[in-house]
């Protein structure tokens, strides 16, 4: 197949096929949906569209077998389209002829147990490996240029086919145009950077360098921000989704009335059940459907979303979330008193429930663009929890009133705990402020290992340095909301592997609560420390590295250990314990035998650090 031809008629046709697309395979009048679809799409379109679908679903399985399933999966369609409409097959609905597929297929790892279940069970059994799927794959790096460049020139058109597949099974949930998308920017890398036989590029290597992020960027960002709302559906359900969705919403869209915000936020918790679920084409139409909609009414909706609405379609949507809120409407209060002082609230609250809530915070959020999305949920859940109380037989006259005092403490408590770590990012600095957070996490998770701690303290530590800068009407939502993307990861690690009791309490608690559970948690009592034997710390001639980050990599992986060790490990008694690491590592360095010297001084380190922790 041409790769490349196929992906350009992909998105050149996608929002003529989606308009065309039924509405759902599940609709008793669509059961012939494959042909339907086949005859929108085309044979190679569909085709491609299959290899990620299966790439998706059997992340451990080969190129070479996902390409397999993906032509019978074609060639069933294409004599559905034809003529064979009777066959019970044609009327199956799409997610079973993929998973009947599968299980057909002879060694393919780890889904024994899954193809045993009867629908809908086994497409849930399905979705669960993929949750769980991408700890065995490496991610996608820069590729070696040498090794790059000659496959390219060798198997120029299969290599694109090839990055797709790579892509989608590292990311089971990432939206397909997106990966078409990708697929694009990559194969013009290769062409950019090794260039054609007659003309190679001067210094390829430099080109990865330089071209790579751009490729490696939206695939890791969008592929995370994907995982992460499906985590959300997941395990708190539909209705958290759809708070944080409507949050959002009347956020960006303040002039927007209530109706068309509910309207938007329906569409969109739809689309995620059908994108989380695997369903590939429901999702794509779902989402240009949105976009569809959104750009014919703009007008009605924000004045910063024009441009976005000019762009090619699949550059629409990350413009369209990434563009600034709408100025809010002129006269709009910042208060919303009647949701408190109005004598018939408990009486609404009654009728309406989850309507009334909606509207609550629908309009605190198009008020408050610089609060998060996760901390308006928590006003809302506050709100919610004043009402339970207030509108109870025998609550006291005025209880409702106290929910503004309530509320202003919540957000000065809020408000207060960002400022404060941006002053402490500013104060220290990067690679300081990022051993703060791991002192901190690895006494609340020292079940996490090192190269584990280091990654989330510093994605903490890049939200620092991305947010701290910003005016205070921008911090929060940046500062919560990143932060929102990491404690997601690190709670679906727990679900993959559990790390210990407090942490399965935030992850399964309230979703608008997790970060300030996290950030209460504290040391964790029933870990065992690490025992002292010869070869936990060891002292090695590399620490004399010239190479800053590797240093600083070494010493942040000793410190994990040392507080594995002792986790009451105040900051006094590291001070002194890295005092005495420096002067040992300074004086090694500098002898001619630097690993005789390590060998000699480190035990010695060991013994004045241990009498220096049990002070």
């Amino acid at each position: 197949m041409n790769w490349r031809r196929i992906i350009y008629v992909i998105l050149l046709v996608s929002l003529t096929v989606v308009k065309a697309l039924p509405r759902s395979y599940r609709d008793i009048e669509e059961k012939n949906s494959i042909g339907q679809r086949f005859s929108q799409l085309q044979e190679n379109n569909f085709k491609a569209i299959a290899v990620i679908m299966f790439a998706q679903y059997v992340p451990g399985g080969t190129f070479g077998k996902a390409v397999k399933m993906a032509e019978d999966v074609t060639d069933l369609a294409k004599r559905c389209a034809a003529a064979a409409r009777d066959n019970p097959d044609c009327l199956k609905p799409l997610d079973r002829i993929f998973l009947d597929t599968i299980c057909q297929e002879e060694n393919l790892p780890g889904f024994t147990d899954c193809c045993a279940k009867k629908d809908p069970e086994r497409n849930d059994c399905f979705l669960s490996l993929k949750n769980s799927s991408r700890g065995f794959i490496s991610p996608f790096e820069r590729p070696n240029a040498e090794a790059a460049c000659k496959n390219h020139s060798q198997h120029q058109h299969s290599l694109t086919g090839y990055f797709i597949y790579e892509v989608s099974r590292r990311h089971p949930f990432l939206y397909a145009p997106t990966i078409l998308s990708v697929a694009l920017r990559y194969d013009e890398m290769m062409h950019d950077c090794c260039g054609s036989a007659e003309a190679p590029t001067h210094n390829p290597e430099e080109c990865f360098r330089r071209q790579a992020p751009k490729v490696v960027k939206p695939i890791k960002e969008q592929g995370l921000r994907q995982e992460h709302t499906c985590g959300i559906l997941t395990k708190f359900g539909e209705r958290t989704l759809k708070a944080l969705k409507l949050v959002q919403i009347s956020q960006k869209f303040p002039k927007a009335d209530f109706v068309t915000v509910n309207k938007l936020v329906v569409d969109i918790a739809n689309m995620h059940e059908d994108c989380c679920r695997g369903d590939t084409l429901d999702c794509m139409r779902d989402r240009e459907e949105i976009l569809h909609y959104v750009c014919t009414n703009q007008e009605a909706l924000s004045s910063k979303i024009k441009k976005c609405c000019e762009k090619p379609l699949l550059q629409r949507s990350e413009c369209i979330v990434t563009a600034d809120n709408d100025d809010r409407p002129a006269g709009l209060s910042p208060h919303v008193r009647e949701f408190i002082e109005d004598k018939g609230i408990c009486e609404r609250f009654a009728q309406e429930k989850d309507a009334h809530l909606a509207r609550f915070l629908y309009e605190y959020s198009r008020r408050h663009p610089e609060f998060s999305a996760q901390m308006l949920l928590r006003i809302g859940k506050g709100y919610e929890d004043l009402l339970k109380e207030c509108c109870k037989t025998g609550a006291p006259d005025g209880c409702c009133s106290r929910g503004e005092e309530e509320l202003k403490k919540h957000i000065y408590e809020t408000e207060s705990v960002m400022k404060t770590s941006c002053d402490i990012y500013k104060e220290k600095g990067d690679y300081y402020f990022q051993n703060e957070l791991l002192m901190s996490f690895t006494k609340k998770m020292p079940q996490l290992t090192s190269a584990e701690l280091i990654k989330f303290t510093k994605q903490m530590t890049t939200i620092g340095s991305r947010c701290c800068q910003l005016s205070q009407d921008k911090l929060l939502p940046c500062a919560e909301e990143n932060l929102d993307l990491v404690l997601g990861e690190i709670c679906r690690r727990h679900l993959a592997e559990p790390i210990n009791a407090g942490v399965c309490h935030c992850c399964s608690g309230s979703y608008a609560l997790r970060r300030p559970c996290m950030g209460k948690l504290e040391i964790d009592e029933n870990y065992v420390p690490l025992s002292l034997t010869p070869g936990l710390f060891t002292f090695h001639e590399d620490l004399c590295t010239t190479e800053e980050e590797k240093l600083q990599h070494k010493k942040q992986e000793m410190l994990i250990t040392l507080i594995k060790y002792k986790p009451q490990l105040t900051q006094e008694q590291l001070a002194s314990v890295t005092a005495a690491f420096t002067a040992m590592r300074e004086q090694c360095c500098k002898e001619a035998n630097r690993e005789a010297c390590f060998a000699e001084e480190g035990p010695e380190l060991i013994k004045r650090s241990e009498k220096m922790l049990s002070a």
